[in-house]
């Protein structure tokens, strides 16, 4: 199936960062998006500011830790509307205590609920569906945290490996189905999500260069993709070396990680 052929697309974590921007380059004549967020007011403002484009929006204030909810909204919106595309985009960041103290345990289980359990809910949603008809494409964003963890976010790092390892058994199952999967890694993009991270975040870029980014690795159906390229290349590398001397040099990236206003205890 071509990129072109994408005609019914469920986006999750719509209402922020890369969310707002891939929503803004999917927006065109002839597609339906169906957008996925938490908050409801955010969504609503995103769908008015596409409502010129020209593409039928409808949007869902769903929790994607509701498995039960999301999955009886995405079998419904199927039977109306066959989905090609679903991109499992909702995640959320936390990091160390106080003085470099332990994580405390509600950001490790949102982290783990919300970045992987979510994304397994979103897929498992859609997923059957689409195995019997033989095509679609699900699109899984992970992180290069994901693939070389950050001292100062270990569930965060976790979240997103487990869901490396998730698509990439996703990939091999569902392949001789018609159905492709495609794994991304982005870096630090710039978002309300960034900005609570204190700390270097080399080649950061905008969120709308990374959702253009990531457009072109959907359309192009490929199996891994993680950028920017320098950053990436970095990291393949540096899993080559020694587990001392990679860990020396993940000293460079200590950061703290500002509590998210959205879940203040």
């Amino acid at each position: 199936m071509s990129a072109q052929a994408h005609k019914m697309i469920v986006l999750t974590g719509a209402s922020g960062g890369i969310g707002v921007e891939l929503a803004r380059q999917y927006a065109r004549p002839g597609r339906r998006l169906a957008l996925i967020a938490r908050d409801r007011v955010k969504l609503e403002a995103l769908a008015t500011s596409l409502k010129d484009t020209g593409c039928d929006l409808e949007t869902a204030a769903l929790d994607v830790r509701d498995r039960d909810v999301l999955h009886d909204y995405l079998v419904k919106l199927d039977a109306r509307h066959p989905v090609d595309l679903v991109i499992a985009n909702a995640g959320v960041t936390a990091g160390l205590g106080p003085d470099r103290s332990r994580e405390a345990d509600e950001d490790a289980d949102r982290q783990l609920d919300i970045n992987y359990r979510g994304a397994v809910n979103t897929v498992t949603g859609v997923v059957e569906a689409m195995r019997l008809r033989g095509r679609g494409q699900i699109v899984l964003v992970a992180s290069l945290a994901g693939m070389k963890a950050l001292p100062d976010m270990p569930s965060y790092s976790a979240s997103k490996a487990a869901l490396i390892a998730y698509g990439h058994a996703l990939r091999g199952w569902l392949n001789p189905f018609g159905v492709d999967v495609t794994i991304i890694c982005p870096g630090f993009v710039t978002s309300p999500m960034s900005a609570r991270h204190k700390g270097a975040k080399p080649f950061e870029m905008s969120a709308e260069k990374a959702a253009r980014m990531m457009l072109r690795a959907i359309e192009k159906r490929r199996a891994f993709y993680a950028f920017p390229f320098l950053l990436a290349t970095g990291i393949r590398l540096q899993n080559l070396l020694p587990a001392r001397i990679s860990d020396w040099f993940m000293g460079g990236f200590k950061a703290e990680i500002e509590e998210d206003p959205r879940f203040k205890k």
